[in-house]
């Protein structure tokens, strides 16, 4: 199928324009954007147009809770389907529930928000995390929920924007508000755990865990979308825990790895005045309080100006690393993410590949035997979109084509890779 010219990219702001124009908290760190600051580092990237475009795959087509279904009716907590691995020597369970009953509510116009709860595990002591279960109570709005630690010296600060905000939690497009993921943050996330459809506890192996230190708390981004459902919503987040005190396991870390993404409309379907990619830009800015779009952030990491059906974005390594697990994330027009070890050079590696991806699907995957890097060496995600899906899934019906960019809404899209690593 043919696919429209691409049309001019636009100037793409630089890293100074970029810096000046995030909006900042009272003490200087951004508070929306992805990005605290950018990576200087050179990103090899993709410009190629595929034309991956057709039917969904007939095992897909027909698997209830795919995303075909997925708009349209409860994708099934994984954590009522997988058997719950017993404690281990050595651990025990800490309990958290969100506020009781939050109703999502959505600005005008849109069907997605972004909820922050600060939990107080209660940790008196520093601990290990060797598995996190998140359940969300009402699957039917729940689209991901992402938590994050909040060290002690940071707790005020997370109150203050609790207590800044009515109701329950704060509003948290892009980010916690608090710091956390930003620049060569995006190397050490802040991030304790994730759940997605297909996501369940997956417990660590008994070598590593996440550090926590005594007073700790813990944030649960949830990111609700009433696309095609309603009502109220507590969850549940159960932290499997250890004490870090005379423990030998090495702290496992978080690499996230984002990509733009950049998928203009289809010949004959470009009447919406949102297949013009700055009006797309604005859309998204206006829908989630962002100041400088995090789309136009993402070339400035990876750099380039590539538009079309697949993008990739490749990070250098800065310390050596034991690659443990690797996952990938995308929205409802995901095709494939792939995520590769020194790509293009004989010694090129792939640790995820997900050829068909799956929204119902995202749990990490462990490697089935680690893999060490050395400083300098890369690491490579790549998404494949396509916008024929929009023509099949129930969550686009009635919605005109448009430039689809990185955006937090669930009918925008997302390039996401996601590795856990430790220290050698």
């Amino acid at each position: 199928m043919s696919r429209m010219a691409p049309p001019p990219y636009p100037q793409l702001p630089t890293a100074i324009d970029a810096y000046a124009a995030v909006d900042l908290s009272p003490d200087g760190e951004p508070a929306r954007s992805l990005f605290a600051e950018v990576d200087d580092e050179a990103c090899n990237r993709a410009s190629q147009l595929t034309d991956h475009v057709g039917p969904l795959p007939s095992n897909l087509a027909a698997k209830e809770g795919h995303h075909v279904e997925h708009a349209s009716s409860a994708s099934p907590s994984a954590s009522e389907s997988l058997p719950q691995t017993p404690l281990r020597a050595g651990e025990h369970f800490v309990e958290l529930k969100t506020p009781a009953d939050y109703r999502p509510t959505p600005k005008a116009g849109s069907t997605d928000d972004y909820r922050c709860f600060l939990l107080d595990p209660g940790l008196t002591e520093p601990e290990l995390v060797s598995g996190v279960n998140i359940i969300p109570g009402n699957p039917n709005i729940v689209h991901h929920v992402i938590v994050s630690q909040v060290p002690a010296s940071q707790v005020a600060r997370a109150q203050a924007l609790d207590a800044a905000d009515a109701g329950d939690g704060w509003t948290c497009f892009g980010g916690t508000g608090i710091g956390g993921v930003g620049g060569r943050n995006l190397d050490k996330s802040d991030w304790v755990g994730a759940w997605a459809p297909g996501g369940g506890e997956r417990v660590m192996s008994e070598d590593v865990g996440i550090p926590l230190e005594a007073g700790t708390q813990v944030v649960v981004q949830m990111h609700f979308n009433t696309l095609t459902g309603g009502g109220a919503d507590t969850s549940l987040v159960r932290l499997r825990l250890s004490p870090a005190a005379g423990s030998a396991k090495k702290a496992l870390n978080t690499m996230l790895l984002p990509a733009p993404v950049e998928l203009p409309c289809r010949l004959g379907h470009t009447e919406s005045p949102l297949c013009d990619r700055a009006a797309a830009i604005d859309d998204v800015k206006t829908r989630f309080g962002e100041t400088v779009a995090t789309a136009d952030l993402l070339h400035v990491l990876c750099g380039g100006d590539p538009i079309g059906d697949t993008q990739q974005c490749t990070r250098s390594v800065r310390e050596p690393m034991v690659i443990r697990a690797a996952a990938g994330h995308m929205h409802l027009l995901g095709r494939s993410i792939t995520i590769d070890v020194d790509k293009g050079t004989p010694q090129a590696k792939r640790i995820l590949d997900v050829p068909v991806y799956d929204f119902d699907d995202q749990g990490s995957r462990a490697l089935s035997e680690p893999v060490t890097l050395q400083k300098g060496q890369t690491l490579t995600v790549t998404c494949t979109h396509d916008q024929s899906l929009r023509d099949q899934l129930p969550a686009f019906q009635g919605t005109p084509e448009r430039y689809v960019v990185w955006g937090e809404g669930t009918t925008d899209e997302m390039c996401l890779g996601i590795v856990l690593w430790h220290a050698p």
